[in-house]
């Protein structure tokens, strides 16, 4: 009986190529197919994208696979489109790997932060309990955007909490209140709301924006308040430090 592959979810930075690790390129140069995750139907891969500017890839037999941006609450069945695509992505690695054949997931930032590539890995580890499942860390998006703001995250005895924007304002008056460094995820259909809660709770001097943090045409805005009505990149993030 031929030996199974095994299946690589791989961090690979925030957007800068230079950004991904020695083992993330090492990992992905082994592997020789690829399923590179996208938002779009027919759309390009912006993880594969950043993988690109690092790693060979003519020879990889790559498949982009069109995950939908859909939510995901915790602890409840998924939409039926995302079940579907976490399916077939899950079917197509089992494939590979039952031919022996090493498969990378290579993936935005690092695994562990709101990653599709965990939910392909439950998705194929629930219909092949056998199969051979490694995750390889990356450089945070939260990370380099602290970075980009010359900001640190926490400090001394700072709590940090990272947050989705997509809550009401209820819940995040609540986290603002209850934490010293908080990070906020997601905010590029958000800011129209959270700048008026920022400055009611004087705390827009101790926010700072970025928008497509590490990538080609970075900014960081300080004055939030300048982002009102404008139509954010979908790479953007805010962190705000009482």
């Amino acid at each position: 009986m031929s030996k199974k592959g095994t299946f690589f979810v791989v961090g690979v930075g925030p957007g800068d190529p230079e950004l991904m690790t020695l083992k993330a390129a090492r990992i992905l140069e082994k592997c020789p197919a690829w399923l590179a995750p996208a938002a779009r139907v027919d759309g390009e891969s912006t993880a594969l994208t950043i993988v690109k500017g690092a790693v060979q890839w003519e020879k990889k037999n790559i498949l982009i696979h069109h995950f939908p941006m859909k939510k995901v609450p915790t602890g409840k069945k998924p939409d039926a489109e995302i079940q579907e695509a976490w399916n077939k992505a899950a079917q197509w690695v089992n494939e590979q790997l039952e031919q022996g054949v090493d498969v990378a997931l290579p993936t935005l930032g690092d695994p562990a932060i709101y990653c599709t590539g965990f939910y392909v890995y439950k998705t194929l580890l629930a219909a092949h309990p056998d199969v051979k499942v490694e995750i390889i860390p990356g450089i945070s998006a939260i990370g380099a955007t602290a970075a980009a703001a010359k900001t640190p995250l926490c400090l001394g005895d700072d709590e940090l909490v990272v947050i989705p924007a997509v809550f009401e304002n209820g819940k995040l008056r609540k986290t603002l209140e209850q934490f010293n460094s908080l990070v906020f995820m997601k905010v590029y259909k958000s800011m129209d709301r959270l700048v008026p809660l920022l400055k009611e709770m004087d705390l827009l001097e101790k926010a700072v924006l970025v928008e497509r943090t590490s990538m080609g045409e970075e900014q960081v805005h300080h004055d939030v308040e300048s982002v009102l009505g404008r139509e954010l990149h979908y790479f953007s993030t805010l962190i705000v430090r009482r």
